[in-house]
């Protein structure tokens, strides 16, 4: 993540009190810090077992094996690996903050973040796909939407992302023009920095997230004016139940995942605004408020299997069998759960 130079320089604490260059460290009191672990613990804890469940609950009912669970298990794979790899180092670094790990695990941790960012971003845009086709022409969908399709997009999704994430990292193309100058004014011993350049600032800003955000919202504005037309349709003439049934089921599930849009949007927007903003003003935006956007980015990950349970009634279904074990008896990921 882009954070700037720390402005701690008041404290007289430093990471490595041996070191010149050191980064300053801000020390908080025992009934401060406390709090805090428990309240990032809570987070990550939160958003590995939701996910989890998620994970689980598409892997093991039969039901569940369709074509956009598939790309919601992808996601969820992402929010999962989030949780597992990038908090618990960010939750430290956050509260302690210095980074005692390394610089080449600084870049690990780093390529990872942006790899899983970006992975979220394009399984949201196929999902987005996959829902144009269900409602806008679902005479074509099982011929377009195969699980081949399926198989392909979340490879682009994974490998474009690594490519991406990693690449921009080790080769680095965000300092690529201003290298001096992130040594010379951000790097400092015992800190773990993602400087961009004013120009890798934007084009990344701009290519990973607010175009593919703004076509999502053209596709699902696309979606929803067919789908208002097919509610109207439904109510106007006769039809068969089981079509009228299954159109109920695939715009209900449109509106279920545009709301993971809408949060995904609400939770990364302000930070990709001040990713933009902060080459331009000199870098001059606090790291504590980056560092707070940071974990608002993260929250989306926390909230995405709320989101399923709450309007998924089969999800939910799914997630009581797996807690209470249920998922071990003979025959269980043919159960038949609720499709409401």
């Amino acid at each position: 993540m882009n954070i700037s130079q720390p402005g701690m320089s008041e404290h007289s604490d430093f990471c490595y009190e041996s070191l010149n260059g050191s980064c300053p460290k801000f020390t908080y009191p025992t009934v401060k810090r406390i709090p805090l672990y428990i309240f990032f613990l809570t987070i990550i804890v939160l958003t590995m077992c939701g996910n989890l469940l998620v994970i689980i609950s598409i892997a093991h009912f039969k039901q569940l094996h369709t074509p956009t669970n598939y790309l919601i298990l992808s996601l969820a794979v992402t929010d999962f690996l989030l949780a597992v790899v990038i908090m618990p180092p960010s939750m430290v670094r956050t509260i302690e903050t210095c980074w005692y790990l390394g610089d080449v695990i600084c870049k690990i941790h780093t390529s990872t973040d942006v790899m899983l960012s970006n992975a979220s971003i394009l399984n949201l845009s196929f999902i987005s796909i996959d829902r144009y086709y269900a409602v806008c022409q679902p005479l074509h969908y099982k011929t377009k939407i195969t699980s081949f399709t399926i198989a392909i997009m979340i490879l682009i999704s994974w490998n474009l992302s690594f490519l991406i994430g990693f690449g921009t990292i080790f080769i680095k193309l965000n300092i690529l023009v201003v290298e001096d100058l992130n040594y010379d004014n951000v790097h400092c011993f015992g800190g773990c920095f993602f400087f961009l350049s004013k120009t890798s600032a934007i084009l990344a800003s701009v290519l990973s997230f607010f175009i593919p955000g703004f076509v999502m919202l053209v596709i699902y504005k696309k979606i929803f004016h067919v789908a208002q037309k097919q509610a109207r349709s439904i109510h106007s003439i006769a039809c068969n139940n089981v079509n009228s049934e299954n159109s109920k089921m695939e715009q209900k599930a449109t509106k279920t995942l545009a709301i993971v849009l809408g949060v995904y949007l609400s939770c990364w927007t302000p930070f990709f605004l001040c990713n933009i903003i902060d080459p331009i003003i000199n870098y001059s935006i606090p790291p504590a408020l980056f560092d707070m956007l940071i974990w608002v980015c993260y929250l989306n990950s926390t909230c995405n299997p709320f989101v399923y349970s709450f309007f998924y009634s089969w999800f939910r279904k799914a997630f009581k069998m797996i807690i209470f074990g249920n998922i071990f008896q003979a025959h269980s990921s043919r159960t038949k759960l609720s499709t409401d």
